[in-house]
């Protein structure tokens, strides 16, 4: 029976690094039957039908390491799991999401592969895997198929679930200073770092954001009476209840006034240049509909400048400018706004938008503005008449640079008299270069949680790196947010080297957590009793900011099935490879391809980190050339070929030479104990203690714990269970 199909038999996503790359990646097993036996050069019209769908193939260089690599495979012959890796890469690449790694392997399954995807947002990478797997079915069997709906559906959900612009910003910038991430919630909460030295934002909040901080700039009044008792030049205005007061107080203040809601944000609401009393009743009632108050100030002639501070310095200003339509003697208002302004491709929906789209509905203000000047929305103006639509909300032009040095220091004192650690400072202005008080600007609002794309994707200038800003203002020069992390696999004596590592680290001073096979501890504590050698226990960990060390330990299946649960850790120990080993259910059928899933902890050693192997496991041993930082050497024998030679050059091993425990350091030996002090019964029996003592001596030795706390520890240490 012919069985030309692809089925996706599983679908595991690895969260983190894993065998096939650091990043997080979904691992698809797809089962392509008869197709085996019909690769791509096979199938008639199949190249022609599959570029023209997807003409950006051309651009995918594949193993041929060149542009056009993967189609000069295609022409050739290649099969489906590989072409679907491609489809994958390419659709969601369209759909916003930059991918560029994948894989496709074959398993020892005849016409079972693993295909493997760089996953940024996982949700999307499944759907991708699943129209991969359509499109291809389609065009082998010539059937019609929708790229556009496909990329347009992949584009809404990329953009439900991916951070917004102006968080990933600061994520990416973390990234560049090697400071890792955690999203915390399906929005924008994200922590950077780890444990005790991790920190947290929420888009341009952080966990230094005062609540009292953010009342106070919610409260517009509020935030100018303490501006003012402090120096900071701002506008007259005062609180109104009801409309008749509004007039009152424009009165008082003296025309022309602004109108705006006491705690709105955004401009919604904001009326301004103000004359007559009508105009500030309508004001009233739209500014009322926006906020809990309204309050009435003097209107300062000039433009809207917003300036972000962080950290008590100006890094980034942007300017508004006014919205206008020139009529045509035909168009009416609606139809010019459209026309003229919205189809500005800077403007747009979203956050990726530096612009908005003027719509009524958005900005009800505009209204009013065309009411002003005796016009309405369906208002045919004459032929070259100039109408303005907005005064605000167009705040995204970049002029840091001409930012005078004292109006930057106001910006920054007003932001400090909030206390707000990131503020979003508004003022008017005519001139940003010269001081406000020779030219009666003020500053009118000071705001928590700014945003940020009007600086990093300005309608004109340069894009200022604000996200940058935002973590050296979170982590000072020298930090980087990471705890000591002590990763262990093996494919046994884990368990009791991760455990007594967290002795070694707790007697040396700091509140460590143990994740392992026999539960989760923080400090003296058990947190969980059952099998905590997974994912989600070590991020339990990573996100406890009581903890200051973590040891975590890992099983080749979790590794396999979910990735490591960090990016990088100081050390890594390989306790062994069982010589029997492999995970056939996995597809891992002996220890050669168990090597790849162990070195993965190896991989992941910072530069300034340690790897602690098994010497006397020659594969074990083999991953010493792989790690990015240094490498001890364990084993009870010290003639071991691989301990030998690291000692010739100068390298570090633990071994055991005449019942001592010696640390060496190239030829130097330092005995640290002797083995039979410590009592272990039926260690006859249990030679396995010897080796995994060995591991974790290395371990703390790694860590730089001094050796009397070493020896306390391993002689305190509980060898019964």
């Amino acid at each position: 029976m012919n069985n030309k199909t692809i089925e996706i038999i599983n679908v595991m996503s690895l969260r983190g690094p894993n065998i096939w790359t650091y990043r997080p990646v979904i691992e698809a097993w797809v089962d392509i039957g008869d197709l085996e036996d019909s690769p791509s050069n096979t199938l008639p019209g199949f190249y022609e039908r599959l570029t023209a769908w997807l003409p950006g193939l051309i651009e995918h260089h594949c193993g041929v390491g060149e542009r056009g690599g993967f189609l000069q495979r295609l022409r050739e012959g290649t099969w489906p799991a590989h072409i679907m890796e491609h489809v994958m890469i390419e659709l969601q690449n369209l759909a916003g999401v930059q991918t560029g790694f994948g894989k496709a392997r074959e398993t020892s399954k005849r016409g079972v592969y693993k295909l493997t995807v760089r996953a940024r947002y996982e949700e999307v990478s499944r759907a991708a895997l699943l129209a991969s797997r359509d499109m291809v079915m389609a065009a082998i069997e010539d059937k019609p198929y929708d790229v556009e709906a496909t990329v347009k559906s992949l584009s809404e959900l990329a953009e439900s679930v991916a951070l917004g612009p102006s968080t990933a910003n600061i994520v990416d910038a973390a990234v560049d200073r090697g400071i890792p991430s955690l999203r915390l919630n399906e929005g924008n909460l994200v922590q950077l770092g780890y444990g005790s030295r991790s920190r947290r934002i929420w888009t341009a909040e952080t966990d230094q954001t005062s609540a009292i901080a953010e009342s106070i700039s919610s409260d517009k009044d509020l935030t100018k009476s303490l501006l003012s008792s402090c120096g900071v030049p701002i506008p007259e205005g005062r609180l109104v209840d009801r409309i008749e007061e509004a007039w009152d107080a424009a009165e008082d203040i003296g025309v022309p006034v602004v109108v705006k809601p006491s705690d709105g944000n955004h401009g919604r609401g904001v009326s301004t240049d103000l004359n007559t009393r009508e105009e500030v009743e309508a004001a009233y009632r739209l500014a009322e509909q926006e906020g809990s108050g309204v309050i009435v100030e003097r209107f300062i002639r000039g433009n809207e400048h917003r300036l972000l501070v962080v950290g008590g310095k100006l890094v980034a200003a942007a300017k508004g400018e006014l919205a206008t339509v020139v009529g045509d003697g035909v168009s009416n208002v609606t139809e010019l706004i459209n026309s003229q302004l919205n189809t500005d491709p800077r403007r747009g929906e979203n956050e990726e938008f530096p612009l908005n789209l003027i719509t009524y509905e958005e900005d009800p203000t505009v209204l009013l503005v065309l009411e002003r000047q005796g016009l309405g929305p369906d208002s045919v103006p004459p032929a070259g008449k100039t109408v303005l639509i907005q005064r605000h909300g167009n705040v995204a032009f970049d002029i840091t640079d001409e930012v005078h040095p004292r109006v930057a220091a106001a910006a920054s004192l007003a932001a400090r008299i909030v206390g707000l650690d990131i503020a979003g400072v508004d003022l008017v202005a005519e001139d940003i270069s010269r001081p406000l008080e020779e030219q009666g600007g003020a500053i009118v609002e000071v705001n928590a949680g700014p945003g940020l794309l009007m600086h990093l994707k300005p309608a004109s200038g340069k894009p200022r790196p604000v996200g940058r800003a935002i973590v050296d203002h979170l982590f000072p020069e020298q930090e980087n947010g990471r705890i000591p992390i002590i990763g262990v696999t093996g494919s046994r004596g884990k368990t009791m080297v991760s455990r007594l590592i967290g002795s070694l680290v707790r007697l040396h001073g700091l509140n460590v957590a143990v994740a392992g096979s026999d539960g989760l501890v923080l400090g003296q504590r058990r947190m969980d009793k059952g099998d905590c050698a997974n994912w989600k226990s070590a991020q339990r960990v990573l996100m406890n900011r009581a903890v200051e060390a973590a040891v975590l330990e890992a099983g080749y299946r979790s590794i396999l099935t979910e990735g490591i649960a960090y990016d990088r850790c100081q050390v890594g120990v390989v306790t062994n490879i069982d010589p029997e080993a492999g995970l056939p259910e996995l597809y891992i059928d002996d220890a050669d391809q168990m090597f790849k899933v162990a070195r993965t902890q190896v991989d992941i050693v910072l530069p300034e980190g340690v790897a602690v192997l098994n010497g006397a496991d020659s594969r074990v041993a083999e991953m010493a050339e792989l790690c990015d930082g240094s490498v001890i050497f364990f084993s009870v024998s010290p003639d071991v070929d691989a301990v030998a030679r690291h000692r010739e050059q100068g390298g570090r091993a633990v071994f055991v030479r005449d019942d001592q425990i010696v640390l060496a350091n190239g030829a130097h030996e330092t005995p640290l104990m002797k083995i039979s002090s410590l009592g272990i019964k039926g260690l006859a029996q249990r030679g396995y203690v010897v080796e995994n003592i060995l591991a974790a001596v290395g371990a703390g030795w790694a860590l730089g714990i001094a050796s009397d706390v070493i020896l306390a520890g391993v002689e305190t240490f509980d060898y019964s269970a």
